[in-house]
């Protein structure tokens, strides 16, 4: 982590989060009193064995699934106290998301899906329409407005994604196998346009991914097992 980033402010902060799941006639832990902070601007990647739980602990952090023990606040509100109004308000005001299937409305054009999240904090239409028509142009979708999400690529699709989840200006992007359903090519491209964004707007990013490449370009990586994060060392030169 840099000097800049340690000494930023905290956007998230998750203590003692504890989640576990009804399996016959016993319970499985997926999380056992975890630790996790991010903090403005940071870059983490979350890696770890399938079914260790990193899907899991992404919707707990996004205010989707409720903790069994343990806070979670986000922008200085514990998201999993409050009702679940305020608790969309706040998602919508400071988190994005990002998963691996794009989740696009297939009934509404790439222009129409990016404008959603500022369309349903009740901004004016004509300026949510321009906000979104300035990422999609960003993302080197300008040509593609009116395409609803069959029409499009699945790179188009993915980029289209990424533009919902930061036409906001989220102050945390939170982000599970982004490129998972992607070429190598296409899961680049997503993925540079990902840090490249993150770098102009400040939007702290949590990536789950299973590309150790991508991984490694971001802050810090740690590795989820035995329902704890454990940071990997960085190895220098």
């Amino acid at each position: 982590m840099s000097e800049s980033t340690a000494s930023a402010r905290e956007v998230l902060c998750a203590a003692g989060i504890e989640r576990g799941f009804q399996e016959g006639t016993g319970r499985l832990s997926v999380l056992t009193g975890l630790d996790f902070t991010v903090r403005e601007g940071e870059r983490i990647a979350i890696v770890g064995a399938s079914g260790s739980g990193k899907t899991t602990l992404l919707q707990v952090l996004g205010g989707l699934d409720a903790p069994d023990a343990g806070t979670v606040r986000v922008d200085g509100q514990d998201i999993h106290a409050l009702g679940e109004r305020d608790r969309c308000e706040l998602r919508n005001r400071t988190l994005g998301f990002v998963y691996q299937f794009h989740h696009l409305l297939p009934e509404f054009s790439a222009l129409e899906n990016v404008a959603m999240p500022l369309l349903v904090r009740r901004m004016p239409v004509r300026q949510a329409m321009d906000q979104a028509r300035e990422l999609l142009g960003r993302v080197g979708l300008s040509a593609r407005l009116a395409h609803r999400p069959h029409q499009l690529s699945g790179g188009e699709r993915q980029r289209a994604a990424v533009a919902r989840a930061l036409v906001t200006t989220p102050r945390l992007v939170l982000a599970d196998e982004p490129t998972g359903n992607l070429d190598g090519a296409n899961a680049a491209q997503v993925f540079e346009l990902m840090l490249e964004l993150n770098r102009e707007r400040g939007t702290s990013l949590v990536v789950v991914t299973h590309d150790r490449r991508l991984a490694a370009r971001m802050d810090r990586v740690l590795v989820l097992g035995n329902g704890i994060l454990v940071e990997e060392p960085r190895i220098s030169g």
